[in-house]
């Protein structure tokens, strides 16, 4: 009898070691299997995400897998149509502007040279005419800069726009375009200072392109500021030069400097064009600042004013973690600057001292 029980216990272990065995591997099998699928959906995923819009999951057999991944490939194909199509829409849209920009210029050119004749033999016409004249004037030179706006932006929809690096003085920039901008200062009433503690800023980059951006942030705060004085403030450090221009004008909030570099963006629900430009200023701006591998920012408070601030490299190629000069009142990421740099973020332009 013992015999036997003994016999039924070696029989009862084994048999436990085989099922056990058995369950082990039937739970492997099932679970590489759904692992695997999972680790090769995650695989295909992060390739899609990286812009390899072909690559698709392999269908075996006719299981909940193999669902899985036919369904995952049909998304996958879906998604590739539509980014294609939405790509070529891209390049359309982008080789009308062009077209369409070019194609304007050479009637715009004699439409303009019509109107500069007749603007300068204005004095005689009668009051209706010349006003029409001089109505006529001013907005073909509008739709002149408007049009070489939508150029430049084109060019940097389709990559053809580079930098011609050099070394330039971005105080001599400054100086520069505050002088051209002196007309408009006076006419708004509005005294322009420059704060900086050093005789020239010299930097790679392109001064075409930098006099663009800074007569644009110049000429937006001299618009905006409403008579009070424009501060701009130039300043270095061992990898990066900054340019602030502050304003103590109607300022804007959180969400309009989110979106101030948008195209065609206006901050005036009615978008009205009474004051400004073609809309395409700033955006233009934060292109070239790109181009540099630069920041361009902005900070606004309703009442308070404004400042845009630009950083730049000062080593083409050479990347910097902060910009020399504030952005805002609240900005903490610098040390305690002179006061002739702090006076550019004060919320109050009576405090300021040249």
């Amino acid at each position: 009898m013992q015999q036997t029980l003994d016999d039924i216990h070696r029989i009862l272990w084994i048999a436990g070691g085989l099922f056990l065995a058995i369950i082990g591997t039937i739970a492997w099998i099932v679970t590489k299997a759904g692992v695997g699928a999972v680790s090769a959906a995650a695989s295909v995923s992060e390739k899609l995400a990286a812009g390899e819009l072909q690559e698709r999951m392999e269908v075996k057999g006719e299981d909940e897998v193999a669902r899985l991944a036919a369904s995952f490939n049909h998304m996958a194909a879906t998604l590739q149509d539509q980014i294609t199509q939405l790509a070529q829409l891209s390049r359309m849209q982008q080789g009308f502007v062009s077209d369409v920009s070019h194609e304007l210029r050479t009637p715009l050119t004699t439409v303009r040279m019509a109107a500069e004749v007749l603007y300068d033999a204005r004095d005689g016409f009668d009051p209706i005419s010349k006003r029409s004249t001089e109505l006529l004037y001013h907005q073909v030179e509008r739709f002149q800069a408007l049009l070489a706006d939508l150029l430049e932006i084109s060019r940097f929809d389709a990559g053809a726009a580079e930098p011609d690096l050099e070394a330039a003085d971005i105080l001599g920039i400054v100086r520069d375009v505050v002088e051209a901008t002196e007309p408009l200062a006076l006419n708004n009433g509005s005294e322009v200072r420059i704060v900086c503690r050093e005789d020239r800023v010299v930097v790679d980059a392109d001064p075409r392109r930098v006099e663009r951006i800074v007569r644009n942030l110049v000429v937006n705060a001299l618009e905006h500021g409403e008579g009070k004085p424009v501060e701009i403030a130039v300043a270095t450090n061992a990898d990066a030069v900054g340019v602030a221009v502050r304003d103590y004008g109607i300022g804007m909030s959180d969400d309009d400097a989110a979106r101030v570099f948008d195209r065609f963006w206006r901050a005036d629900p009615a978008r009205a064009r009474t004051t400004g430009g073609s809309g395409l200023g700033l955006a233009i701006a934060a292109e070239d600042a790109r181009l540099h591998d630069g920041w361009l920012e902005a900070w606004g408070s309703p009442g308070n004013g404004a400042c845009f601030r630009l950083t730049l490299p000062r080593r083409h190629g050479e990347g910097f973690a902060a910009s020399p000069v504030p952005l805002s009142p609240q900005d903490t990421s610098l040390p305690a600057p002179p006061r002739a740099l702090s006076a550019l973020v004060s919320p109050d332009p009576e405090e300021h001292h040249d």
